[in-house]
């Protein structure tokens, strides 16, 4: 997204880089280098389908952030960060650009010790899908009086508890994918091809909802049918919908990068027991889950109520059944930090948002029913009201 209106004040910018700091002195370190876009963004506001090339945000424990990424992309950096200093945005030359003779972090290295950084402590996001080995090696060793640490993670944590504005944003994420299962359950048909279901899903998504405007999902729609959908994983074709086959819908609603997914599931003709069965065991461990998603409580309360209750009825998910969401970019809408598991002792906090993904696969189709949901003050609130079943038609 790209505006003359930012998302959020300078104001609130700045108490996220006071959390921020903080967590970084607690750890011992000067500075450290963000790569992931989602941290980027949350930190500074930059937005862009850059994230492709060598990119990030340098924080160091005062002043300003500072952008630093490819010279034609600082053009964008500019139309999106809050930051307004002189030298807050930096780009690197185009021959850095994918070329094996040259690697961009030579040039961050440069730059980091223009800041005076180059035997501090920097923090970097190993364990991070646009941060790699080599980028690493190339780094390290360009900085070889430096002392780098792998702070994966620490920019995602800060993100858990979301300001009133946040919410609003997802909230307006969650009409938008109110929308789309709406658009789902009017027009699929059987004999209509999944491809052009799935360009219906993509327009009633980008258009929006409520005068609220749709952005690009980081996840692109899961539409598996029949054996398709015993994996989780599987996107679209050209095959047409048949009668006697269930096909779920894994999507999400996005405005201004904030993500709300959620899932349903159609069947198509006169539904079998076992997914009746399936569908009653689901909906009563969601209860049961979300009896237990209130402030205090720890995130393996909710996936042990769930799994309790779903076992009772001779159903089993040995995956997790939940997971934080927010802002995010491809190639994900999780924040890879608090999931719905056994063994998950990270305490619910008011304002904190999950994905409750309770999802069944069969052995000849996949069941999933799942709620965006909220922490309040003394509970939850679920995102959306789409109607919580198995949909049928046909």
């Amino acid at each position: 997204m790209t505006t003359f209106e930012k998302n959020f004040t300078t104001e609130e910018y700045e108490r996220r880089l006071a959390k921020t700091r903080a967590a970084m002195s607690k750890k011992g370190l000067d500075a450290i280098f963000v790569s992931d876009p989602s941290n980027m963004s949350w930190l500074t506001g930059y937005d862009g389908w850059s994230f492709y090339v060598f990119q990030g945000v340098i924080l160091t424990l005062e002043g300003e952030p500072v952008w630093w990424g490819r010279a034609m992309d600082a053009l964008g950096a500019r139309r999106t960060v809050f930051m307004d200093g002189e030298d807050a945005i930096r780009g690197y030359d185009d021959t850095y650009v994918q070329n094996p003779d040259k690697h961009p972090m030579e040039d961050l290295a440069g730059l980091l010790g223009e800041l005076g950084l180059e035997d501090k402590r920097i923090g970097v996001e190993m364990d991070n899908y646009y941060y790699s080995a080599t980028a690493h090696e190339c780094l390290k060793k360009k900085l070889s009086k430096a002392t780098l640490k792998d702070v994966t993670g620490l920019v995602n944590w800060q993100r858990a508890v979301k300001s009133e504005r946040e919410i609003e944003y997802m909230q307006r994420a969650a009409r938008i994918v109110e929308a789309m299962h709406e658009q789902i359950l009017e027009v699929a048909e059987p004999g209509m091809r999944k491809n052009d279901l799935i360009a219906e899903i993509y327009a009633t998504g980008i258009r929006g909802a409520y005068g609220y405007w749709g952005d690009y999902p980081a996840i692109v729609p899961m539409a598996p049918s029949g054996l398709d959908a015993t994996a989780p994983h599987l996107t679209w074709d050209d095959r047409p919908l048949e009668i006697g086959e269930a096909t779920f819908f894994e999507i999400a609603g996005a405005h201004r990068r904030y993500q709300c997914p959620q899932s349903r599931t159609l069947f198509l003709g006169e539904v079998p027991q076992k997914y009746r069965d399936a569908e009653a065991a689901v909906l009563d461990a969601i209860e049961a889950g979300l009896e237990k998603a209130k402030p205090g409580n720890q995130a393996q309360d909710i996936a042990n109520a769930f799994n309790a209750t779903l076992n009772k009825a001779g159903f089993e998910k040995d995956s997790r059944c939940g997971y934080a969401i927010g802002i995010s970019y491809p190639p994900d809408w999780g924040e890879r930090t608090i999931s719905f598991r056994r063994g998950d002792t990270s305490v619910l906090e008011p304002g904190m948002t999950f994905h409750f993904m309770p999802a069944l696969w069969l052995d000849d189709g996949g069941l999933e029913i799942t709620e965006p949901i909220l922490i309040t003050d003394d509970g939850h609130e679920c995102l959306c009201s789409t109607p919580r079943e198995l949909w049928v038609k046909g």
